[in-house]
């Protein structure tokens, strides 16, 4: 049975490897979900308007709510 996504806090590499398990490594998941951030202008706003600064290493839940509105679940 699949586990449903939980809401939580997520580190980058945490959640960069839900999104994108047959990475080969973990920096390369990361730059490929920063990568969508970064290009989706509207997520990339309300992620900013939340206090998210780029240099930080985890997503609270709140910014992650705004994630999968934008993207989806994993």
């Amino acid at each position: 049975m699949e586990k449903k996504f939980e809401i939580r806090s997520y580190t980058k590499k945490e959640l960069a490897l839900l999104y994108f398990p047959t990475a080969q490594n973990p920096h390369t998941a990361v730059n490929h979900l920063m990568s969508w951030i970064n290009r989706c202008k509207g997520l990339r706003e309300a992620l900013d308007a939340q206090g998210y600064q780029k240099t930080q290493k985890w997503f609270s839940p709140r910014e992650m709510r705004i994630l999968v509105e934008f993207i989806g679940e994993p």
